[in-house]
């Protein structure tokens, strides 16, 4: 895995400094500490740091064909490049290397654009055209690698894989974009579509951006798209069968690796199936490493243990205490910008666990995406069956009422907290599920805004962007939308982006293998009793697996890799809520209201209510504001 820095005029080809390509790129060498490359030509540069896993003592980038014509820097992994050289070779391409780089030159000059067509894998590539005098980036389907751009004063655009790069050159404007903090406080991330330095663009997922010399700067462009529109036929048993060869070639194809590899294993279904089917395949003893908590209602080692056991890998382990948020600046410097899914903390120490043996692991993530495997699917299908039963001015009237009546009992067994369902009910279905996969809800932003923040919002509300989604998405019913636009938003936004900058941060490349495109697409075609079947999630995964896995790790509740931050904020970490209210970083933003922000801490210190995530977000956010503008 490496990360990738450069600078394209449009307009006119200006120089291009190498130093300032070099800044880019040395703030990022946790990405790539193996190996470093600068290349200028007329109006542009690109900077690379390689972290090696295939062709190690080959294929340094910047790598440029033999005419000089083309020159690529390049992060990730091309899952199929052995079948594309066979093919390129076919069409006359003469490699120079053993690795997957070479490959995206060729591609290009063979099929330009349309060649990301073609690519299976994790990628997130810049490659400079100087026949067309162009600069072609481009980003994998799912959003698993990131680049980041923005157009500097000076008419350069200047791109990064992380947002480090950007702020290294001197003539990107610190300014904060507000819309971005509405956005973290309703998510807990800063999505795709957005960026805490206003000007600032992130490549979305499955699009590509040409840039031209002499053209204006053009949207991305959608290359590719998940599709809930179709409907696969056949019995149980013949989806079931497609399903196990596409999850075998998924994960024997990300076991291609010149470096020592292993997995994240959790002891939950999706890191347990991962581990069996290398396992399967595999003539060693899988490596694997898992994390677990000093309290018990968060430890999964237990499960892990007897996977371990049952497919006799290489197994360690270790604890995450309760004080182990002394960890949160190291996260903040990951991430660049706020991010505030407290389960980064553990995916940190695992991944730091692993690069003690491995540099390449295995993780279990996109499973609950594409085979609709969280809690939240059930919830949103139980109710769109009951909206369908009532007009919904009905609904508005009946539920609204109810919900506004009931008690707020954060306090209270599951069971007795209905106020935000019977509120869901009275909603639309987008809008219901756009509040439910957020962190802090519109009404307690409110609360926290002050009113000039308020007003420089201009309207902008976060849960837009879901209800956008849902609306447009290429699906028959609710829980393709819900599961679309979960796509477009929270795994790229959320867990991909958790995957890579904790995994990069200690210098380990982290593959995906249940987000192949192939297995997404076709569980994206999966009727949804074979997804969502009796309120059990990802039935046909489950199924499938059941010739592996005992039921007891198959069908027991589901944990999650969650990091215990609500008990943090009653106990050690009370008082760092508690200052928040008069945080010198946050105060001099005008964005809150510290009396608000006072009174959140108390409430949830005091056990009155359940605040803390939205604790975590301000802590996350206090400290990343401090870091970006110093």
């Amino acid at each position: 895995m490496c990360g990738i820095a450069g600078i394209f005029y449009p307009a006119t080809p200006k120089p291009v400094d190498p130093a300032r390509i070099i800044a880019m790129t040395d703030v990022q060498t946790h990405r790539g500490p193996d190996g470093s490359g600068v290349w200028t030509a007329p109006g542009v540069g690109l900077g690379h740091r390689r972290l090696s896993v295939i062709d190690v003592a080959g294929s340094p980038q910047p790598m440029t064909t033999a005419d000089g014509a083309l020159t690529v820097i390049y992060n990730g992994e091309i899952y199929n490049y052995l079948d594309l050289r066979s093919e390129l070779s076919a069409l006359g391409a003469r490699f120079v290397t053993s690795g997957d780089t070479e490959v995206l030159l060729h591609a290009w000059s063979a099929w330009g654009p349309a060649m990301l067509d073609r690519l299976n894998g994790m990628f997130a590539f810049a490659l400079h055209d100087s026949r067309r005098q162009s600069l072609f980036l481009a980003r994998d389907r799912m959003g698993t690698k990131p680049i980041h751009y923005v157009e500097l004063s000076d008419g350069g655009v200047a791109f990064s894989s992380e947002l480090k790069g950007l702020l290294a050159h001197p003539l990107l404007r610190r300014e904060p974009d507000i819309r971005a903090v509405e956005d973290y406080l309703a998510y807990g991330y800063v999505p795709d579509d957005t960026c805490l330095i206003a000007g600032v663009k992130k490549l979305p997922a499955g699009r590509s951006l040409l840039l031209e010399r002499g053209k204006s700067i053009p949207a991305p462009s959608r290359w590719w798209d998940i599709d809930f529109s179709r409907r696969a036929t056949g019995s149980a048993k013949a989806l079931e069968e497609q399903l196990l060869a596409l999850l075998r070639d998924a994960v024997t194809s990300r076991m291609v690796s010149d470096v020592p590899l292993g997995a994240f294993l959790s002891g939950g279904v999706d890191s347990s199936a991962v581990v069996a089917l290398m396992a399967e395949s595999s003539k060693r003893a899988v490596k694997t490493c898992t994390i677990g908590f000093d309290e018990a209602g968060h430890d999964e080692r237990s499960y892990a243990n007897q996977i371990a056991a049952r497919f006799a890998t290489e197994h360690r382990e270790r604890v995450v205490a309760a004080d182990d948020f002394g960890l949160i600046d190291t996260l903040v410097a990951a991430f660049d910008e706020p991010f505030a899914d407290a389960s980064a903390l553990a995916t940190y120490r695992v991944s730091e666990l692993a690069r003690e043996n491995v540099t390449v692991a295995r993780s279990g993530d996109g499973a609950d995406e594409a085979f609709a495997g969280y809690r939240r699917y059930k919830f949103q299908a139980a109710e769109e069956r009951i909206r369908g039963l009532l007009p919904a001015d009905v609904r508005g009237r009946v539920f609204g009422a109810l919900g506004r009546w009931y008690p707020k009992a954060d306090w209270a067994p599951r069971p007795l907290r209905a106020k935000t369902t019977l509120l869901a009910l009275a909603e639309d279905g987008a809008a219901a599920y756009a509040r439910s996969v957020g962190v802090t809800t519109p009404a307690l932003r409110a609360l926290l805004f002050s009113d000039g923040a308020k007003r420089a919002l201009g309207g902008h509300r976060a849960e837009d962007r879901y209800v956008r989604s849902m609306r447009d998405a290429p699906a028959r019913d609710a829980l393709d939308r819900a599961q679309y636009a979960d796509f477009q938003h929270w795994l790229p936004g959320d867990i991909l982006t958790k995957s890579d900058r904790t995994s990069m941060a200690v210098s380990l490349e982290a593959r995906e293998p249940l987000l192949d495109y192939k297995l997404v697409e076709f569980a994206a075609t999966l009727p949804d009793d074979f997804r969502l079947r009796r309120g059990q999630g990802k039935w046909l995964m489950k199924k499938t697996m059941e010739r592996y896995l005992p039921r007891d790790i198959l069908y027991r509740p589901k944990m999650g890799f969650v990091t215990p931050v609500s008990a943090w904020f009653r106990g050690t970490l009370a008082d760092e809520a508690a200052g928040l209210a008069t945080s010198r970083t946050l105060g001099e933003t005008g964005w809150f209201d510290p009396s608000a922000i006072a009174t959140l801490a108390a409430d949830h210190r005091a056990g009155r209510a359940e605040h803390g995530r939205t604790l975590w977000q301000l802590v996350m956010l206090d400290r990343s504001l401090a870091r970006l503008f110093p």
